[in-house]
């Protein structure tokens, strides 16, 4: 569904990524790993357009996003959620997820606010709150929610661990677990080896903007050089 292929990312005159490549398929769930730094949110805007590579190629479901502006990368079908959540602060709960609504799409899972409410329980709860009155934890689910109302057959999801409690992050897990259920194809970026282990079907590293391991997390397991050069903190 995806296919990553040499590109160079840049921030400025920074060369974050060098020549990176990997592929996800349709219906997998697959973590980008490794420390701050290592370039796992750099790809997931580079995938998004939001930061352009100035070589290299991405294609998705066989056609190049290299050169769209972000807003035709997700008409085509990917779900970007940010690290840093960006949920409308004044707006509530079901406000938040009317911004968000798209026509439902051929070959991807079809979301109602029902089924986001029975997905997110938290949110349900709250539907009538405002964004700045949500922890940061059903910020994040809100987030994801809203993403999700796009009906996104591709979804990004830049570090969905970092910073909440751990009783959220479970039920994060469950929601994940939930969507690949579905049938959604999901790429995570994360630092949380254990949370990624229990979602994902396949890990691929990265160190220094490089793709250092791809694999499942057997492989991984039997290889704990790799895992202590680069996860460990």
């Amino acid at each position: 569904m995806l296919e990553i292929s040499e590109i160079h990312s840049f921030y400025g005159k920074a060369h974050i990524l060098g020549g990176l490549s990997f592929s996800v398929a349709r219906g997998e769930v697959v973590a980008l790993l490794g420390r701050n730094g290592a370039g796992k949110s750099t790809t997931m805007k580079s995938v998004m357009q939001l930061l352009p590579p100035r070589s290299g190629s991405v294609t998705f479901e066989g056609h190049e996003l290299v050169g769209l502006p972000a807003y035709r990368v997700a008409k085509a079908g990917i779900g970007y959620v940010p690290e840093d959540r960006r949920v409308f602060s004044d707006l509530t709960v079901l406000e938040n997820l009317e911004v968000g609504r798209q026509p439902q799409r051929e070959g991807a899972p079809h979301w109602t606010v029902e089924q986001l409410f029975e997905l997110f329980p938290n949110l349900a709860e709250r539907r009538h709150n405002r964004g700045k009155h949500m922890s940061g934890g059903e910020q994040q689910m809100l987030t994801i929610a809203r993403t999700l109302m796009g009906n996104p057959a591709l979804l990004l999801l830049d570090e969905p661990s970092e910073g909440i409690a751990p009783v959220i992050v479970e039920q994060m897990a469950r929601s994940i677990l939930r969507l690949k259920a579905e049938g959604l194809t999901v790429l995570i970026s994360e630092q949380n080896l254990h949370f990624a282990r229990a979602v994902a079907d396949r890990a691929i590293i990265l160190e220094s903007g490089r793709k250092t391991f791809d694999g499942s997390f057997e492989a991984l397991e039997k290889q704990p050089e790799i895992r202590d050069a680069y996860l460990s903190l």
